[in-house]
């Protein structure tokens, strides 16, 4: 009885240890940027299509679909409510270290969230990125919507947005 124990901690850790490096491990290097000419000025996120557009000077680079926060329907309220926010962003930060593959920061909460969410006696939230899939499901794309409010893609459509986005990227998130 004391070897099948034994084996059996033996097994669990070693999941344990190949989770915890699959999860936390030594990230592959970022893909590089595209050249300028060919980065994009505009992504449209179009909630209710689970759709993903990116553009430059109008023209479509690239589609993909999306998964979004866990209650979809209608703008970010406040911390925790799970929704992804809706209006005219920025991207303002670059993540290749992030938890879901690589992450491309959206400047939400704006000034007028903030007021708004003061005025309701919330938190705001904030921490909004298109991201990935998390770290550890390698080949998966998980299903339906699970984020807690950001916008993910499979991990080589973002790998493809992340070379051709730059901070200062317009994002556009409607209903």
């Amino acid at each position: 009885m004391r070897r099948i124990a034994r084996i059996v901690l033996l097994i669990c850790l070693i999941g344990a240890a190949w989770f915890g490096w699959h999860r936390f491990g030594p990230r592959p290097p970022a893909p590089p940027m595209a050249p300028e000419a060919t980065q994009i000025d505009h992504i449209l996120i179009e909630k209710s299509a689970r759709r993903l557009t990116a553009s430059l000077n109008g023209a479509i680079v690239m589609q993909a679909d999306v998964a979004l926060g866990f209650e979809p329907e209608g703008d970010k309220q406040q911390e925790g409510d799970g929704k992804t926010p809706v209006g005219i962003f920025h991207i303002d930060r670059r993540n290749p270290q992030s938890a879901f593959h690589l992450s491309l920061g959206i400047n939400y909460p704006l000034p007028e969230d903030i007021d708004r969410a003061q005025n309701q006696g919330v938190d705001p939230g904030g921490d909004i990125f298109i991201h990935g899939q998390p770290n550890g499901v390698a080949g998966l794309t998980l299903p339906g919507d699970w984020t807690a409010g950001c916008i993910a893609l499979s991990n080589a459509e973002m790998a493809r947005l992340w070379s051709l986005t730059r901070n200062g990227t317009v994002v556009e998130i409607r209903p």
